[in-house]
């Protein structure tokens, strides 16, 4: 995996094989990341990245001036692998070893953005759980969105807060946001 843009624009990170993780392509994260840039100045805002996994999407906004990003991962070896590499780029993300759900529900910490990058085999019960916990306990700011990357075959537009979606190759990316009133 490589950062798209910004400080460290083109450096290449290699995780470990033995990572349980799938990370998010290039072409998906720069479309992502084009989507974004339209809408939020990256120092400006507070990212939540939740199945951090290599941590890739956080390395990518904090190569973009982001400097408040927290990083959850249930799994021990990615949040070491994301403070080594953050450590070496001198970037600042907070990681936090939690499974996602129980980190959901008792968390009080507003972001802009939040990103969920969940096993692409959930079933939809767990995918509706993550908006779920995010909006009924007020984790995203009024102008915030939350991004869920999922596969193509997963329809997640049923779920309450769902906005629009985005599909780059296998990747989808469905946008839930605070309803207009």
């Amino acid at each position: 995996m490589r950062i798209i843009s910004g400080l460290y624009k083109g450096r290449r990170i290699l995780a470990p094989k033995k990572l349980p993780v799938r990370p998010t392509t290039d072409m998906a994260k720069e479309a992502l990341f084009n989507i974004l840039n339209n809408q939020y100045y990256f120092d400006d805002i507070s990212v939540l990245d939740l199945f951090a996994g290599t941590g890739n999407i956080s390395y990518e906004f904090a190569s973009r001036g982001t400097n408040d990003i927290t990083a959850v991962d249930a799994h021990f070896g990615c949040i070491k692998f994301i403070n080594e590499t953050a450590e070496a780029f001198e970037m600042h993300i907070d990681t936090i070893k939690s499974d996602v759900f129980k980190f959901l529900e008792k968390n009080k910490q507003q972001h802009t953005i939040i990103f969920a990058d969940p096993p692409y085999d959930f079933d939809l019960e767990a995918f509706s759980k993550i908006p779920q916990l995010v909006f009924n306990n007020e984790l995203l700011h009024n102008e915030g969105v939350l991004i869920v990357e999922h596969s193509k075959h997963t329809d997640l537009s049923q779920i309450e807060h769902y906005s629009y979606s985005k599909s780059y190759g296998g990747n989808m990316f469905s946008f839930f946001e605070h309803s207009e009133e």
